[in-house]
């Protein structure tokens, strides 16, 4: 099966299913790292990533946005001194899609 990193992001509708809970089942261990968190009754998947300088931490962020930019698709990033806190959800489904699995894959790879 090709690789989560590898895929492209479909276009979200308003009206397009969230992913069930069988598929998120099947799709975490694909993103290593990444655990689904709730705020306001939204999953979202997050992860912080570690580094070891704020200049660092402002290049990968830059790195995410280029990546969020490309796709279409944008997270929320908490930028700090030695970690980058990034966030994956449709906004427009209110929870998960299969795009912020791939998008955390990507996220993954570019670190």
């Amino acid at each position: 099966m090709e690789k989560l990193s590898t895929q492209v992001c479909e276009a979200c509708r308003a009206d397009a299913p969230l992913l069930t809970q069988e598929e998120i089942t099947s799709l975490i261990p694909k993103v290593e790292g990444w655990e689904i968190t709730v705020e306001d009754n939204l999953q979202k998947l997050t992860r912080v990533f570690k580094t070891k300088s704020y200049a660092q931490s402002l290049l990968f962020t830059n790195a995410v946005a280029t990546l969020a930019e490309e796709a279409n698709h944008h997270p929320l990033i908490v930028l700090e001194y030695a970690s980058v806190t990034v966030q994956w959800w449709s906004h427009k489904i209110k929870g998960l899609h299969r795009n912020d699995f791939i998008m955390a894959a990507k996220t993954s790879e570019s670190f």
